[in-house]
This record gives C-alpha cells, sequence and structure tokens, in this order.
C-alpha cells in the first residue's frame, strides 16, 4: 500500500494540527499517512520507503523554522526525485515557509508537487479544517496517478 510522511515543525501546535488533518485526508481516501515532528527526523533512513512527502513549517520572522531547514538538507541527500509531494504551514503575518518548501521540494528536490502550498492561519478558521483534509485528498490523488 502506497504510504505517506507528512514532517512538520511548530512552535505552538498550529502546524502540527494541519499536518494531523492532511494525514486524515490521506487516510480518508485509502492510504497510509504517517505523521512526524522534524525533531525526530535525523537520518536519511528516516526520510526512507514513502511514496509522498509532505512537508510544513510555522512561518517565524518571515522564514521557516531552522528545523526544516536542516532536515531539506538532509532530505536532498534521501533521492526524493519523482516522489509525490506538498507542503504546507501556519503563520501569523506573512506566511512565506510554506511557499519556500514548496519551491525547494520542486526545483531542488525534483518532486511532483500538488498545484501549490496550503497555507492556514489556522486550521480551525475559515474552513481550515476542510481545507487541510482536502489538500491530503490532493496528495492521494498525485499519488493513485503517479
Amino acid at each position: 500500500m502506497a504510504k505517506a510522511l507528512i514532517v512538520y515543525a511548530s512552535r505552538t501546535g498550529s502546524t502540527q494540527k494541519i499536518a494531523d488533518l492532511i494525514a486524515e485526508g490521506i487516510r480518508i481516501s485509502g492510504r497510509e499517512a504517517t505523521v512526524a515532528n522534524v525533531t525526530g527526523v535525523k537520518k536519511v533512513e528516516d526520510l526512507q520507503g514513502y511514496d509522498a512527502y509532505v512537508f510544513g513549517s510555522a512561518t517565524y520572522h518571515g522564514e521557516m523554522m531552522q528545523g526544516m531547514k536542516t532536515m531539506l538538507f538532509l532530505a536532498e541527500k534521501t533521492g526524493l526525485e519523482g516522489k509525490v509531494g506538498g507542503s504546507f504551514g501556519a503563520f501569523g503575518w506573512s506566511g512565506e515557509a510554506p511557499g519556500r518548501i514548496f519551491d525547494t521540494m520542486k526545483n531542488v528536490l525534483n518532486m511532483k508537487m500538488v498545484a501549490g502550498p496550503l497555507r492556514l492561519k489556522s486550521a480551525s478558521l475559515g474552513g481550515g479544517i476542510q481545507m487541510a483534509q482536502d489538500y491530503g485528498r490532493d496528495i492521494y490523488k498525485k499519488m493513485a496517478s503517479s
């Protein structure tokens, strides 16, 4: 069965909540999804064995969190070319992190990305729960077509 790995970096728990909802959307569609805090991803082997990868970080002072930056360098050594990918993140003000993660996954890691990054102020505001679950479904659809 196809499996997805969702890795998040969160300061307040908002990005973690989005990760859980994306995983829900993937699971509802019939695929396996594992959610991991970026602090638990320390070696290449931690990233291997998945068909899709969804990376997310809160935006803090206009940047993704340092743990996500470090993990993306590790992902570069993992050989994710051609794998399905997506990015997401919560933000309070500017929200650049999901786009920067998306661009790195697409242009540096050469992954097959869904339409765009998911940017939410909060999973509980303005239909955020549905949007995050739908993003998981989009990952599932991309996995099914690959």
